[in-house]
């Protein structure tokens, strides 16, 4: 991994030219990322070369590549070397221009979105148990019913988790159904008045007795009950039974 410390300035010599304006430069011409070794572009040689210091920047002292040289010579050093730079740009700004035109340089297969975003995945599917909205009293008894033919557990007698929550939906049902019947005594009424002469002229034509002969084969079809005080005493008691429930007339 890269040295991250920037490197010593041992020295406070310099070329004597007038600092260095990164903002003189070309973006693509030096490296100030935060985090990163700092690195220029020298504007003599134009190879790259570290730049050292903490407060005061100076370019590294480097040599000329000018091939081979030969022994116990050294190297012409770079009029660029000691090269006071002063960063005087938005290194945020830049680090953003500078990452937008990586990536717009990049093969269009090689792109990456900077974030990527997930497409949330379906929440599954309640369990029937937990389904109450459009629930009649016939479908909560029938779903209760088929569970149980299905569940090993509830054939025993004993409710599993999905078979109780099932029978408490039936009965949420059938409570919520007798509350609406009491609260609409009304509308009970206003239904059996409308149904009730139909049912008076059902019950005439049932009365009446068919004109033309009786069979001759088969038994005799008794026409009055047997006991008629015994059928009397029971239909009152039917009609104080009837009488007795709410929303009748």
């Amino acid at each position: 991994m890269p040295r991250i410390r920037p490197g010593r300035v041992r020295t406070k010599h310099t070329n004597r030219r007038p600092a260095l304006l990164l903002s003189s430069m070309a973006p693509q011409d030096y490296n100030v990322r935060p985090g990163e070794v700092k690195s220029i572009a020298c504007p003599d040689c134009r190879t790259w070369r570290r730049i050292i210091g903490e407060t005061t920047l100076k370019i590294r002292p480097h040599g000329l590549d000018q091939g081979k040289v030969k022994e116990g010579e050294k190297r012409p050093l770079c009029p660029g070397s000691d090269q006071l730079v002063v960063v005087d740009i938005d290194v945020r700004r830049w680090q953003a221009k500078q990452d937008r035109l990586l990536r717009d340089a990049m093969p269009q297969e090689n792109r990456r979105a900077a974030r990527q975003f997930y497409k949330p995945l379906p929440a599954p599917a309640a369990p029937v148990a937990r389904i109450h909205a459009g629930v009649t009293l016939e479908t909560a008894r029938r779903a209760y019913l088929d569970h149980v033919e299905e569940c090993v557990r509830c054939g025993t007698g004993q409710h599993c988790t999905s078979g109780g929550d099932l029978a408490h939906r039936y009965v949420l049902v059938r409570k919520a159904e007798l509350a609406r019947e009491k609260a609409t005594p009304t509308t009970r009424r206003a239904q059996w008045e409308k149904a009730a002469p139909a049912v008076r002229d059902a019950d005439t034509r049932r009365a009446a007795i068919p004109a033309g002969r009786a069979p001759v084969e088969g038994p005799s079809v008794p026409l009055a009950p047997v006991d008629e005080k015994t059928f009397a005493q029971r239909q009152a008691e039917l009609g104080r039974q009837y009488a007795a429930r709410p929303g009748t007339t």
